[in-house]
């Protein structure tokens, strides 16, 4: 079972193209179920071969998982890991069935991901107060995220040479290692400038493959890192701490409000699916509801009131 992994990894990085972070996780899910299966075969001297794996199995180890106060969504993701695993194995003739496609995924809570309000969007952009080189870098990460609805792993990834400050366009690149060029805003792009700016001129600092935001050390700034400076500032705002990725459905959500295409906005933000950018327009209909419901004078019947003619 240790060689399967082994390889599917293998599969993923050189022929798939995953993320670093992608791989990592598929390693740290698949080695944890390996783990809990030893562990309940430990009787057996031999080494858990792939075909011994059954829903059974599976089973027991989802509702460990369980028991040990994990989420659903991290169930389904590791269920999911198994799912792809047995795929892999079975495109190569190295099993005969996928036992995780006989377990059924757990159901999964039903939530709105947190969105800010535009104007709470533009009091965070304000922010980072001051010329300081922090205070102008952090304002020009909130401005990019908020302009190109990036993700977070994008916006580190971001290299000079991807942005075309003259036509407001930033090559990002996303999930499998794809491509796309979406616009940046004039805002944005002076704050990404501004910065630039204040840093001390070097030779590696002015390389095309130098990152956009540095840390203090000159070297690409990390994931965790812009997640720490998006909680920083947000955590200062009415509604309390966002991450990054609520920026991103922020994005989503403004641009469908002011009447973007849906389809424009599949393709800014990277989504494969159609359905994985159309939970925004069952966003925009549920906060409107939400709002209807709070302050129109006659959302809602008064209490005890009865039907007219109901009965004859």
């Amino acid at each position: 079972m240790e060689a399967a992994i082994r390889a599917f990894l293998t599969f993923l990085d050189v022929e798939q193209g995953a993320s670093r972070e992608t791989i990592r996780g598929y390693r740290s899910d698949l080695r944890q179920f390996l783990s809990f299966a030893n562990e309940s075969r430990a009787a057996s001297a031999s080494p858990l071969a792939p075909d011994q794996v059954d829903p059974l199995l599976i089973r027991s180890y989802l509702a460990w998982l369980d028991r040990k106060g994990e989420k659903k969504s991290s169930l389904a993701r590791k269920l999911a890991a198994l799912r792809s695993l047995y795929r892999f194995l079975d495109r190569d003739g190295l099993v005969g069935r996928n036992p995780a496609e006989e377990v059924r995924t757990p159901k999964q809570p039903q939530y709105l991901p947190r969105v800010l309000t535009k104007d709470d969007a533009d009091a965070l952009m304000e922010l980072p107060e001051g010329n300081n080189l922090l205070s102008l870098r952090d304002r020009a990460i909130l401005e990019t995220l908020y302009s190109t609805g990036a993700r977070v792993s994008e916006l580190v990834g971001m290299n000079l040479e991807d942005l075309n400050m003259g036509d407001g366009l930033v090559r990002l690149r996303g999930k499998g290692r794809k491509e796309r060029i979406v616009p940046i805003g004039e805002v944005a792009v002076e704050s990404v400038k501004e910065y630039r700016a204040g840093l001390k001129p070097s030779a590696s600092s002015q390389q095309l493959s130098a990152p956009v935001f540095m840390n203090h050390r000159g070297g690409r700034l990390t994931a965790r890192s812009v997640e720490r400076i998006v909680g920083k500032y947000s955590s200062r705002l009415v509604g309390g701490r966002v991450s990054p990725h609520a920026l991103r459905h922020s994005v989503a959500t403004h641009l469908l409000d002011e009447g973007a295409d849906l389809r424009a906005i599949q393709e800014m933000l990277g989504h494969a699916s159609l359905g994985t950018t159309q939970k925004y327009t069952h966003l925009a209909t549920d906060q409107l509801m939400a709002v209807y419901d709070r302050a129109h004078p006659r959302a809602k019947r008064p209490t005890g009131a009865s039907d007219k003619g109901a009965a004859s």
